[in-house]
């Protein structure tokens, strides 16, 4: 009873403090994109924390000396709606991939034009990963480090691999190393789901792949280090209703 009533708190705070920090932000449309950048980071902290002080979930970052601090390719796994904002302070200015339909949800979309993401047109069929890669090489350009959750939208822990071509395109035309980043998030953040429940996440960042090799090559191996990691970290974690789950040592510690 006590877990829902935490879980549901939490999912309450989490949408009002979404909100406020978009109205009260709303000034940043208008001031550099640096600012408004900022303002995002400080988002993702204060929602770090409710989920710490409210939910009782935690986070752990494993080998984050394997994340270059220089333009790379983050590709993600995707299990709920915190990876969403919890992996931008994490990384260098990063820019994610974002489908283009959410520029039209007024405030939000206004602000994912505002911080340049590369937003992706999916309607428009091949073209699109012509035009994703050509924002994207624009973002590198700007030093920015590109997030994309390769599987393109949330999978149930456990669920069977589903990954979209779009990584592969990004790492073939930005000649920039690609980092495999494996998480468990799902598992107390539940996908399509404001309720979060206590434990660890653990994000797990595997080694870079070099540019320059052969995509079928790196396709495969991106695709089996980032399933490797997040089996591991399933079989580690207990699951939303007990205990948090198992922690092991880890570089950083929230």
């Amino acid at each position: 009873m006590l877990i829902e009533v935490r879980a549901n708190l939490f999912a309450l705070s989490f949408y009002i403090v979404t909100a406020l920090f978009l109205l009260i932000g709303s000034p940043l449309l208008f001031a550099p994109r640096s600012w408004a950048m900022a303002g995002l980071r400080m988002h993702a902290r204060a929602c770090l924390l409710l989920l710490k002080v409210i939910a009782g979930t935690r986070y752990e970052v494993r080998g984050l000396e394997n994340l270059p601090d220089r333009p790379c390719l983050v590709v993600a796994k995707h299990q709920s709606a915190w990876e969403t904002f919890a992996l931008i302070p994490l990384l260098k200015d990063p820019a994610i991939v974002l489908k283009s339909e959410l520029t039209r949800i007024p405030l939000y979309g206004w602000f994912c034009r505002k911080f340049e993401h590369v937003l992706v047109d999916r309607a428009a069929g091949a073209r699109a990963l012509k035009d994703m890669v050509r924002t994207a090489k624009m973002r590198v350009d700007e030093e920015r480090q590109i997030l994309i959750f390769a599987e393109g939208t949330r999978q149930v822990p456990g669920a069977p691999p589903d990954y979209k071509p779009g990584f592969v395109a990004l790492y073939d035309g930005l000649g920039i190393p690609a980092v495999p980043l494996a998480l468990n998030s799902g598992v107390f953040w539940p996908a399509r789901s404001a309720k979060a429940y206590s434990g660890t996440i653990v994000v797990d960042i595997g080694p870079a792949v070099p540019p320059g090799q052969d995509r079928k090559l790196v396709k495969k191996q991106l695709i089996a280090e980032i399933e490797a990691r997040t089996d591991a970290l399933l079989r580690e974690a207990n699951g939303p209703e007990l205990a948090p789950s198992r922690s092991c040592s880890s570089s950083t510690q929230a």
